[in-house]
Formats: structure tokens, sequence, C-alpha cells
């Protein structure tokens, strides 16, 4: 079989279970109806895009380039939990990996069928453009200029990040927690990397740092004199601002720029394949060394089939936090980076140093059994247990802070004072019904993982 039928295939298997995906058609719903809370009114609600603190007037092209800059931006990681998430997730590999087809070809073939998916999404954003453009744009009503922009600027970074699941993919050390950290470097990186284009004339070389393509648009058609813009939320001034965002779509190199961005993805796509490591059953069992065993901790101890049946609890509902804090905190490992983040806790601005450690572990501990425990088809086992899966949900939430309260006690004793206690348990509890309730949406550790990290960033750099 040829490397272009056997590509075509991978994106058609891949395309056909994506067609049969709730997810999707959710999805392409949500896309028009969430486009509304991307622009921002006068009052601020929604996605601000300000330069000096006043918003753009709301042109066709001005419209295009939002909703793109908000695509290429903010709504990233969203589109890379559902790539990592949905249906495509589990594959056949027992079959496919011991295939003699190229595996550039299957990955290329996947590479086809994810961007497809994020462009039908982008269309459907288009639409949804179209109308919003009648609905709020100053001027003359021009659908071909809103979209323009809004693929201009979104197009490739969507095609990229479907490069970038290719790539994670491809190695079995990143297909877990650590491909989701990757991703999440990567995408601040991209954020900030445009930062050292300021003062830099236009060109080609300047507009390929800009991945998701924002910074040409805003400062190329900005008034003279402006030197800042924000995106997300700010403190807004009165009044609007013109900006050209055609001239900014214009300037030299910078749509040569968005085009060799796709020629780059496809060739990370093509990349990945040659990179590609296939799956064993018997991975798991191979790393289990002897540091891994003793890290892992003690087996339980062996069952007693002669051991006369336990009681009922005289505490049940204090048993079940209790059990529910020794399935976060499991092993070894935990244990030593608890003691190691509760120490940091001692040293210097609690706020700043000590509890941001604790919550990165917690993150980990908290999406980990959160996903263990929301699985798929472990519910019906957990209906036939003494406590509704609500009481055990309410459980966790309350076995995640006493964990942050553990964590921030000496620190709390150290400084006699009860601040860290206070924001351990504020922390601490919005982490915790965070990673339930995404867990229980998604039925897996991804989505609760991937959110908290960026939730923990953004609490760490503040």
């Amino acid at each position: 079989m040829s490397a272009v039928a056997v590509a075509r295939s991978a994106a058609r298997v891949n395309l056909l279970r994506y067609r049969r995906s709730w997810g999707l058609w959710l999805l392409l719903i949500v896309a028009p109806v969430g486009a509304r809370f991307m622009i921002a009114g006068e009052e601020g609600d929604g996605v601000q895009i300000a330069i000096d603190g006043h918003l753009p007037v709301l042109t066709a092209p001005v419209l295009g380039i939002w909703l793109g800059i908000v695509v290429s931006t903010l709504l990233l990681p969203v589109a890379h939990v559902y790539l990592r998430a949905n249906t495509t997730h589990r594959q056949p590999w027992q079959v496919e990996d011991v295939t003699a087809a190229s595996r550039v070809a299957i990955m290329l073939g996947r590479f086809a069928a994810d961007a497809a998916i994020l462009l039908a999404v982008l269309a459907a954003l288009t639409l949804a453009g179209w109308f919003l453009g009648w609905l709020l744009v100053e001027g003359p009503l021009d659908l071909l200029a809103i979209g323009y922009g809004l693929w201009i600027v979104a197009a490739p970074a969507l095609i990229g990040l479907a490069a970038l699941r290719a790539l994670l993919n491809a190695l079995p050390w990143l297909r877990g927690g650590l491909g989701d950290v990757c991703f999440l470097v990567l995408w601040i990186m991209a954020i900030g990397m445009p930062a050292a284009l300021e003062g830099r004339p236009s060109t080609f070389a300047a507009n390929l740092m800009d991945f998701a393509g924002y910074y040409r648009p805003l400062v190329g058609g900005a008034p003279a004199g402006s030197d800042s813009f924000t995106i997300g939320s700010t403190t807004l001034k009165p009044g609007r601002i013109m900006l050209d965002a055609d001239k900014g779509l214009a300037s030299p190199g910078y749509v040569a720029s968005r085009l060799a961005w796709i020629g780059i993805a496809i060739t990370v796509a093509a990349f990945a394949g040659l990179l590609y490591r296939p799956r064993r059953a018997s991975a798991r069992a191979a790393r289990t060394g002897r540091m891994a065993r003793w890290l892992a901790g003690p087996p339980p101890h062996p069952a007693d089939p002669l051991a006369p049946p336990a009681g009922p609890s005289p505490h049940p509902r204090a048993g079940l936090v209790l059990m529910e804090m020794r399935l976060i905190g499991t092993g070894r490992t935990f244990a030593i980076l608890a003691g190691l983040a509760a120490m940091l806790g001692m040293v210097g601005d609690y706020r700043h140093l000590g509890s941001p450690a604790a919550l990165l572990l917690l993150v980990f501990a908290l999406s980990a059994h959160a996903g263990r425990s929301e699985a798929r088809g472990l519910l019906t086992l957990a209906a036939t247990a003494p406590w509704p899966p609500l009481a055990r949900r309410a459980a966790f939430v309350i076995a995640g802070t006493a964990w942050s309260l553990l964590l921030a006690l000496p620190a709390a004793i150290m400084r006699l004072s009860p601040d860290p206690l206070l924001l351990a348990t504020t922390t601490g509890t919005i982490m915790a019904l965070i990673a339930i309730a995404l867990a229980t949406l998604g039925r897996s550790a991804f989505a609760p993982r991937l959110v908290l990290l960026a939730i923990w960033y953004v609490y760490f750099s503040s």
C-alpha cells in the first residue's frame, strides 16, 4: 500500500470516529454561541483587546482579527484538551503498531484529521462572526474581511496545535502528564515570544517568532504613539480608538510567516512519524525498578480468608474523608514531595514560595485521584457502595482542602499567623472542586490536570 493510501486511510478512520463523537457536535454548537463572549462591549464584558487601555472601533477587519486572536491565544488550551481527550485518544495500537505501513504516513493522516476538525470549528466560528458583524460592526459589513482576518490569524495556530498533538503522541513519556506540562510551557512561550518584537520592523523573520499571530495586526495598525496592548482583561478607559486592521495584516512578511507556520506544522507531524515509538503492554512492568517499587510504597497486606467480617465504622463520614486523603496522598513519592513543600513554606514569602509549591504537588495528586475515581465504568461499581457518588465527591473536596491545610500548617506555626491556613483553605478548596468537576465531565485525569496547571501558572506569576 502506498504512503498516500495509508495517510488517506488513517485520516478517514479518525474522521469517522470524530463524526460519531458527541463531543464534536457539542464543540460545533458551543463555538458559535461562545463567539459573542469573545467580543468585549462598552462595559468591558467579554474578552478585551485594548490598545493603550482603549477598545478599538469594531470594524469588519477588526472583528475578524479580534476573533482570531482570542482563538490563537486564549482558546488553544481548550482545543488541546479536546484533541487529547476526545474519542480518538484511544487507538487500536495492538493492531496498528505492528503493521508494516509507513509510520510517517499514519501520523500525517491523523494530523490531517485533527486539523480538519479544528478548521471545521473555525468555520462554524466564522459563520458566527458574520452574524455578529451584522449586529455590531460599525461601517460597511464586509464578510470577506471578517473571514480573512479570522483565518489568517487563527488557522495556522490551530494547524500547529494538531501537529503538536502528533508530536506529543509519538513518544511514550509525552503521552501522559509530562506532555501536558510541555504543552503548557510551549503555550506560555508562544504568547510571550512576541514581546521580543517590540520596536523591530516587520519582516518575515521577525513575524515568524509570533506563532499566535497577534502582534503585527495590533501593532501594525495601531495609531502612532501607541505603546501597549492587552489581551484578556484590563481597566478600560472611556472611548474607542481606530485600529487599521488591514494595514496590520498587510505588514511586510506577515502573511508569508503565517503560511510558513502551516508548512512547519506539516513538517513537525512528519517528524513525529519518524520519532514514533510503539506502545508496549509490558512497558510499565519494565520501568518498575527497585527505586520505583520503593517510592510506590509497600504492597497491601494479604487478605486473610479466616478473618471475621469487619464491623460498621463508628465514624463513617470521617472514615470516608480519611480514605480519600490516603488515596490522594498515596506512595512515598507524595510523602517526600509533601515534606519538601511544607519546608519551603517555612522559608521566605509563603504566598510566592510555599503556597505555589504545595499547590503544584496537589495539582498532580488531585487530578490523578479524581481521574481514577471518575473513570468510565467505575461509577456502576461505585453505586453498590454504602455512600453515593455525590458523597464521595464531597469527601474528595474536603480531603483536598485538608491536605492543603496540612502543607500550610508548618508555615502558620512558624509565623504564629493564621494567614497561611486561610490562603491554603481557599486555594485547596478551589483546586479540589475544579479537579473533581472536570474529572466527572471528562472521565479522566487529563482535563483537570491541564486546567489546574494553567490556573497554577497564573497564580504563581501573579
